[in-house]
C-alpha cells in the first residue's frame, strides 16, 4: 500500500505547495506543468525555473492544449535531462510518454512523474472560446462524486484508464468529497518518498477509494459504448466514416504517438505522377489532387492503433469533425485486445510488432 501525504488544502493549492517545495528545496531543478500565457486566458505547457512564476501555473486545469508525451519526448530525445524535472501530466500523457520511450523517442532519466486520477479535459473549442472557468464548479463537483462531467471531451467521458499507471506521485481526485479543503498525495515510488521528505502533511497510508472508482469505471465503460453506437463505429464503413477527411492531417500532427520526424505523407510517396493525372482527366473529367483519404486514414491507423491511448486530440483539431477518436478507440482496441496489450501500463512490456510468441507461429506442416 502506497504512503500517503495528508495537507489540509484544496487540491490544486496543495500541489502547487508540492512544485514550489521542489523549486525551492533544490531536489528538482524545474517544473514540467501547464501554465497561464499572457493575458488572454490561453495556458500552455511550460518549463519553470522560477518559484515565482507557479504564480502563473494551472497543473490541474481541466484542458489538453497539446499530449504532454509529446512534449517530453523532444525535451529528452536528444539526451536526457541532466537536472532533475517535476513533470505534472494526465494518466494518458504518461502512457503516451511510455509508449515513445519504448520506441527509443526520449528519457525518464531525472523526471519525478507527477499525475492524477483524472476527471477528463474539455475540448480545445471549449478553450478557444473562453467558457472554461464557467464550468469548473461544475466539473469539480462531478470529480468529488465519482461522475462523468458534463461537455468534457468524449474520449475523456469513454476513458477507462484514469487512475495513472507508472506515476511516482498520484494525488486522488476522484471520490474525495473534500478535494476543495483536503488533498492526498499519494507517493508511489522510493523516488517520490525521497523526493516529498521534509513537505509538511500528515503521513500515513492509503489508496484511492476503490468502489467510486470502479463506480466510475463502470460509467465510463457504458458512456463508451453508447458513443460507439451514437457514431456508428460498430458497423459503418471505412469509406463513409472517411468521406469528409480532406486530409489536413492536422490528427497526425497532434496524436502523441506520431513521432515520424518526415511522415510519408509530406515525403511525396503518395503523389501521383503527371500519367495519373493525364488518364483521371481523361476518364472523369477531373482528377482529384489530394491524397486518398481512405488510404491516408487506414496509413495512420496501421502505425497507431497498438499505441492509441484514447486522449482524442485527432478528433478535437479535425475541421470537418469526422469522430477520429472513435475510430481510434474501436480500431486501436481491437489491435490492442488480439495481443492482450494496454499501450502505456508497462514499461518493461515488450511492443507486439516487435516481439512474438512460438505459439503465434504453430507449425502447420504435416
Amino acid at each position: 500500500m502506497a504512503k500517503v501525504l495528508k495537507l489540509n488544502k484544496g487540491a490544486e493549492q496543495c500541489l502547487l505547495e508540492l512544485l514550489r517545495f521542489l523549486l525551492e528545496s533544490g531536489k528538482v531543478k524545474g517544473v514540467f506543468t501547464l501554465s497561464k500565457v499572457g493575458e488572454s486566458g490561453a495556458v500552455a505547457y511550460s518549463l519553470i525555473t522560477d518559484p515565482a512564476a507557479l504564480e502563473a501555473a494551472l497543473p490541474l486545469f481541466p484542458l489538453m492544449p497539446v499530449d504532454a508525451a509529446k512534449v517530453l519526448s523532444r525535451l529528452t530525445l536528444v539526451e536526457p535531462s541532466a537536472e532533475p524535472i517535476a513533470a505534472v501530466v494526465r494518466p494518458c500523457e504518461l502512457r503516451a510518454l511510455t509508449e515513445l520511450i519504448k520506441r527509443s523517442q526520449g528519457s525518464l532519466d531525472n523526471l519525478l512523474l507527477i499525475s492524477s486520477t483524472c476527471g477528463g479535459v474539455y475540448p480545445l473549442k471549449t478553450g478557444v472560446n473562453g467558457n472554461i472557468s464557467e464550468k469548473l464548479p461544475g466539473y469539480w463537483e462531478a470529480v468529488k462524486k465519482g461522475e462523468i462531467a458534463a461537455d468534457i471531451r468524449p474520449a475523456c467521458a469513454a476513458c477507462e484508464h484514469f487512475v495513472p499507471y507508472n506515476a511516482d506521485i498520484t494525488l486522488a481526485l476522484i471520490g474525495n468529497k473534500d478535494v476543495d479543503k483536503q488533498c492526498l498525495i499519494q507517493l508511489n515510488t522510493d523516488k517520490a518518498e525521497q523526493f516529498a521528505d521534509g513537505l509538511a502533511g500528515e503521513l500515513g497510508q492509503g489508496e484511492a477509494k476503490s468502489e467510486v472508482i470502479d463506480s466510475l469505471r463502470a460509467k465510463r465503460q457504458a458512456r463508451k459504448q453508447e458513443l460507439l453506437d451514437e457514431f456508428g463505429v460498430e458497423d459503418s464503413d471505412v469509406q463513409k466514416v472517411f468521406e469528409k477527411c480532406i486530409v489536413c492531417r492536422n490528427c497526425n500532427k497532434v496524436c502523441p504517438v506520431c513521432y515520424c520526424k518526415v511522415c510519408f505523407f509530406d515525403s511525396g510517396g503518395d503523389e501521383h505522377d503527371q500519367r495519373y493525372y493525364e488518364t483521371e482527366m481523361e476518364k472523369k473529367g477531373y482528377a482529384t489532387v489530394l491524397p486518398a483519404p481512405i488510404f491516408y486514414q487506414l496509413v495512420r491507423l496501421f502505425h497507431v492503433s497498438i499505441s492509441c491511448i484514447g486522449c482524442g486530440l485527432c478528433g478535437d483539431v479535425c475541421p470537418v469533425d469526422i469522430p477520429l477518436w472513435a475510430v481510434a478507440l474501436k480500431t486501436g482496441g481491437a489491435v490492442q485486445n488480439a495481443f492482450d496489450y494496454l499501450p502505456g501500463r508497462d514499461l518493461d512490456e515488450g511492443l507486439p510488432v516487435t516481439t512474438f510468441k512460438p505459439e503465434e507461429f504453430a507449425a502447420t506442416v504435416d
